[in-house]
């Protein structure tokens, strides 16, 4: 593969990023321009936005992949991610837009008039945000080392240098105008290129997977094993080695594979025959064949639990991300959000046409991704294999690398925004316990609220820089698992805490923070254990991989538990709070927040 083009590409898409971020500059002047854009974003503009921070390279890389080794399942993916908007319509969108809150923190706040609930929210938006980063990160690495050969590093540094100028200079006016542009760009980049791979898949006689067999290599493939890995072979075969096989330096060799367990060595080469079986790695589960690959609910462990666990957290963890609750605090009013939310389906669903495509093609193409567990690329090999290189292939493999990079870069800035807004207003609020003194000139308000401004700037620069230097660390995981672990913790925390803020006067302060601390802590042990690379058989394997199913449950069953336990507790402002978030914005209520109750 030519490197130069998709070089640049990614830099290309950095600067036109980084020129947005300087656009946000000139009016990015005051608080309420940098949380929420001054509240004048139009429904399209905002809607394009959405799509733009929401497809992440778990939509762009991680569906396709997942499509790959395990099929018709991993639609499911797609279907839950639209759907879930359809939820934050019915029950949250109009109402959180009427709150007058600037992030979900201020949302519990005004509600339950309690300090210590703001807290513990602040935290999971941290968490979840970093959570949700860490894979965007990641993938950029991946995407750099696919196409350039790059070392991993250099994506995360790249993406996060790029977020923290965008963040930094003009907040939500530079981050929307960011997104809105990488919306399109990633639609386009998926679009134009699968219409000519499968023009190729249907010259090449339209082939399509043996239903009875495993993955299996059509032609002569060299596979580049680029860390250590141990994979399990079923068939013998013979292969040509260029590297490290069990422990024996190898240099062109053609030597014999037996069944079981063999260990390859970093950065050694292994050349398989056309026709063999592609080797799994042995801590992954073994891709199923053809058939069962065809066929929803055909997992090998508990897949009727693991498919509707996933729904549960795609449907309900939509609205308690933080980086898409506060995009509806950015519109003019609770119509205009409704209509944005509208928008947001159309384009959402025409986007989720497309990975499964890929995917498909991939379990023709790039097999030997199963071998080396990085199934995320398969959308960057696919122009090459299936057109032979050439110019065209080098067309379409530069439109898709820029519409990954977007992919990162426009999550990547709205999770960081969101992550940077909690952290500085959290900083700003500690400022202001500190100060004492009467106001100052008017002179003297301007260079406060440059002094704010500045704060945010390095919260957002923060918000970056952790989870940069963590997808150093931490070990890689497919991109779309590890996203459905931070849908798994925002649907077993938010969802509850707005729905039941929103629809029900009888939540209690003491009931909202000990439905976050169960729903969201159960999910966050599971993310842990999951992450350091347990991963037991059976139901506790399923359970710790898709724990919404049962984290969720227990996040409302907590929070409506102890509110009743504590229904003496309900805030004195609870009906001008409820009155605030479902009257006519007609009314102009004054927002009345109530005193903190500790």
């Amino acid at each position: 593969m030519n490197t130069v083009q998709p070089a640049v590409a990614v830099a290309v898409v950095c600067v036109a990023t980084a020129l947005f971020g300087v656009y946000g500059l000139r009016p990015g002047r005051a608080t309420s321009d940098f949380y929420v854009a001054s509240r004048a974003v139009t429904p399209l503009r905002n809607a394009s936005a959405i799509g733009g921070e929401y497809l992440s390279a778990a939509s762009f890389l991680g569906i396709a992949g997942l499509v790959l080794a395990y099929g018709a399942d991993m639609l499911w993916y797609g279907v839950g991610y639209t759907a879930g908007y359809l939820v934050l319509l019915a029950f949250v969108a109009a109402p959180m837009r009427r709150s007058g809150a600037y992030t979900v923190p201020d949302f519990a706040e005004a509600r339950l008039q309690s300090a210590r609930v703001r807290q513990l929210a602040s935290v999971l938006v941290v968490l979840i945000g970093w959570l949700y980063l860490l894979p965007q990160l990641q993938a950029a690495g991946l995407t750099l080392r696919t196409v350039t050969g790059a070392p991993l590093w250099v994506g995360p540094v790249a993406v996060g240098a790029v977020v923290m100028t965008t963040v930094a200079s003009g907040g939500m006016r530079s981050v929307t105008a960011v997104q809105a542009f990488q919306y399109w760009l990633k639609l386009t980049a998926l679009a134009v290129p699968v219409i000519f791979l499968l023009l190729a898949w249907r010259a090449d006689g339209a082939p399509w997977p043996d239903a009875d067999a495993p993955p299996r290599f059509r032609d002569t493939t060299t596979v580049t094993v680029h860390q250590a890995v141990d994979v399990r072979v079923g068939d013998p075969v013979r292969v040509t080695v260029h590297g490290r096989l069990d422990g024996h330096r190898l240099d062109g060799e053609r030597v014999r594979v037996g069944p079981g367990v063999h260990a390859i060595g970093a950065e050694t080469r292994v050349t398989f025959p056309a026709g063999s079986d592609v080797p799994h790695p042995v801590d992954d589960e073994a891709p199923v064949d053809g058939r069962d690959w065809t066929r929803p609910l055909s997992g090998p462990e508990h897949p009727g639990y693991g498919t509707y666990s996933l729904l549960i957290a795609t449907l309900l963890g939509t609205m308690g991300l933080p980086h898409v609750i506060v995009r509806f605090y950015t519109n003019p009013d609770g119509p205009a959000a409704r209509r944005t939310t509208w928008t947001v389906l159309w384009l959402l669903a025409a986007f989720y046409l497309l990975p499964p495509l890929y995917g498909a093609l991939g379990r023709l193409y790039t097999p030997e991704l199963l071998m080396t567990g990085r199934t995320d690329a398969t959308l960057l090999l696919l122009p090459d294999r299936l057109l032979g290189g050439g110019p065209g292939a080098a067309v379409l493999g530069t439109l898709l690398t820029a519409g990954a990079f977007a992919a990162f870069l426009s999550t990547a800035s709205g999770l960081t925004m969101s992550v940077a807004g909690v952290l500085g207003q959290e900083l700003e609020r500690r400022r202001a316990r500190r100060a004492t003194g009467p106001p100052g000139k008017a002179a003297d308000a301007r260079a406060e609220v440059r002094a704010t401004v500045r704060r945010l700037r390095l919260a957002g620069v923060a918000a970056a820089a952790v989870p940069c230097a963590a997808s150093l660390v931490v070990v890689e995981r497919p991109v779309a698992d590890v996203v459905g672990l931070a849908f798994a913790v925002a649907a077993s925390s938010f969802c509850p805490l707005l729905l039941l803020g929103i629809w029900w006067r009888g939540l209690t302060p003491q009931g909202a923070a000990a439905g976050l601390l169960s729903g969201g802590g159960a999910a966050l042990a599971t993310v842990a254990v999951t992450m350091f690379g347990v991963q037991p058989g059976g139901w506790p394997g399923a359970l710790l991989a898709r724990p919404a199913a049962w984290t969720v449950p227990l996040a409302f069953a907590v929070m409506v538990g102890v509110s009743w336990l504590t229904r003496r507790s309900v805030p004195s402002g609870t009906a001008h709070a409820l009155l605030r978030l479902h009257a006519p914005e007609s009314l102009d209520l004054p927002r009345r927040p109530g005193r903190p109750t500790g």
